[in-house]
């Protein structure tokens, strides 16, 4: 039995190049010799090469094992590799040949440029993001299931789709014992283990981002023509259409690409996925398109202000230096609304959550778990969370489900036996001492009050716009969310001139991925019209 016998390709994540596709790539890169026991990426580095095996074959290392066996025509890498974050496993040579190495620029340029290698590329390094965030491997997260900052860093590497694996204090006993002999104290976890040797102590999302390589903000010393605030559908969107019409574009967030959308386990009627797609895999393909127009992407960078300065704006970021643009487009979407309920805050991230990622999928294995909402976000993750928990209870304020729900989801749900609906029901008390235990709800139409045990409740019961840092320099609605259209301006534009607002924090917006896209790049070609408008061409 061959012990070097090379891993099946699956679905597409280890295509086999031919001679023209290799001959093709070769006019980037150069042949390079290898010897057993050569490392050609390793875990926690960043890599300066994509390589293509000509002869030989190498041994994927994840965990200290050999994960997978590549030979000839095989390539490398995953899709780190195109958005210059670290390594995740290590490649060694187990059988001497020769490699093909083309720097990882020249990657780029070739996803960019090259349809067919480039979705071929591209496909298997998506794929290979999927597998490893389910395999567990990655970063390291050491930290108690009750500390709000390991909630924090586990929801930031989720939304961010890194792989990672959570190691919990509260039960593996060798961990607590690790870190207590590494002289950490309580007050210091969580711990992220990056590459296996590099230790972060509870580090914010900002010193994790530098470490793991996500693209910090780049501030370019002179005024830039766009500046984009917020990086979800409307915001990559926007992006995507001003670098590629040749606006020097800058697109920040202060969390993670792909905003509440990113959350969305699968969006189904998302015009030209009939089979779905999961709000991260979107966001990852409209990062990379964005980049290949040559726009500027950094997170986390949080806006903090916007003044205007010398006929252009200046938007201020939090540890960050500001950032000066012609034009502005505001796509800061909304942010969770909570429920009017006693010690809500004691039990958030603590089993009251906001989102249903793979992060918090994994407090639900053999659980009983409660979803609040009656809209499309609560119906989504309604149905992910029930592959994982035993059941799932559907809270609705509203007498039909079909009030707030498309049609596609309440199918779904009504033919699920994992999961229970409860119309008319309403939250009134949290139970637990520390950690969720339980959740008292209320039948509105009867007054009957039921406790439904449970230590994870997923709250969609709507969001409230992210315009608090604006101050009073834009005009809002009574609930905040910014004001278009005035007499005199353009479709999107805010009260004041060359500052565009798109997505779900534009007052009167329709709440769907599709149209929060539609109005980001609607939102460029208005750009133009104010440049034109000002008597300066682009």
């Amino acid at each position: 039995m061959d012990a070097f016998a090379e891993t099946p390709d699956h679905h597409g994540a280890f295509p086999r190049l031919d001679d023209e596709q290799i001959a093709r790539l070769a006019t980037y890169g150069a042949r390079q010799p290898t010897r057993t026991g050569d490392i050609l990426l390793r875990e926690g580095e960043s890599s300066s090469d994509f390589f293509v095996i000509l002869a030989g074959k190498v041994a994927v290392i994840q965990d200290e094992r050999v994960a997978r066996i590549h030979g000839p025509g095989r390539f490398l890498g995953e899709l780190g590799m195109l958005t210059g974050q670290k390594e995740f496993t290590t490649v060694v040579v187990c059988e001497a040949g020769e490699v093909l190495a083309v720097p990882t620029w020249r990657l780029r340029q070739i996803v960019a440029h090259d349809p067919e290698l480039g979705d071929l590329i591209l496909r298997a390094f998506m794929i290979r993001r999927s597998m490893l965030i389910s395999s567990g491997a990655g970063l390291r997260i050491i930290g108690s299931r009750y500390s709000p900052d390991t909630h924090r860093l586990r929801q930031f590497v989720a939304r961010n789709r890194l792989p990672y694996r959570w190691i919990d204090l509260e039960e593996d006993k060798e961990a607590e014992a690790l870190v207590h002999n590494l002289g950490i104290t309580a007050a210091e976890t969580p711990v992220v283990i990056l590459g296996g040797t590099q230790v972060l102590r509870n580090p914010s999302n900002a010193e994790l981002a530098l470490a793991i390589g996500l693209p910090v903000p780049s501030v370019p010393e002179d005024v830039v023509d766009l500046v984009i605030v917020g990086a979800g559908p409307a915001g990559l969107a926007a992006g995507v259409y001003g670098a590629s019409e040749g606006l020097r574009t800058v697109v920040l967030d202060a969390v993670a690409t792909g905003g509440q959308a990113g959350t969305s386990s699968c969006i189904e009627n998302y015009l030209g996925f009939p089979s779905g797609i999961s709000g991260g895999e979107l966001a990852e393909r409209a990062v990379i398109q964005a980049r290949k127009f040559g726009a500027h992407l950094g997170v986390p960078a949080e806006a903090t202000s916007l003044k205007r300065k010398n006929g252009h704006y200046v938007v201020g970021l939090r540890d960050a230096p500001s950032i000066e643009g012609r034009t502005i487009v505001i796509a800061t979407g909304a942010r969770y609304r909570k429920l009017a309920v006693p010690r809500l805050e004691d039990f958030e991230g603590n089993g009251v959550y906001y989102a249903a990622t793979r992060a918090e999928a994994g407090l639900c294995r053999g659980e009983q778990v409660v979803v609040v909402g009656g809209g499309n976000s609560a119906g989504q993750a309604t149905i992910f969370l029930s592959e994982h928990a035993v059941s799932v209870r559907l809270l609705i304020r509203a007498d039909d489900i079909a009030q707030d729900m498309s049609r596609y989801l309440i199918d779904r749900i009504e033919s699920n036996p994992k999961v229970e609906v409860m119309l008319h029901t309403e939250v009134r008390e949290l139970v637990g001492p520390h950690a969720l235990e339980a959740v008292l709800a209320e039948d509105t139409h009867t007054g009957e009050r039921l406790r439904l045990d449970t230590r994870a409740m997923f709250v969609f019961i709507g969001a409230d716009p992210c315009t608090t840092w604006l101050a009073s320099e834009l005009a809002l609605d009574d609930k905040g969310f910014i004001l278009t259209g005035f007499e005199g301006g353009l479709p999107l534009e805010t009260n004041r001139p060359g500052i565009f607002a798109v997505g779900d924090v534009r007052s009167q917006s329709i709440k769907r991925v599709a149209s929060a896209v539609g109005e980001g790049s609607m939102a460029i070609r208005l750009v133009h019209e104010h440049f034109a408008r000002q008597g300066e061409s682009r």
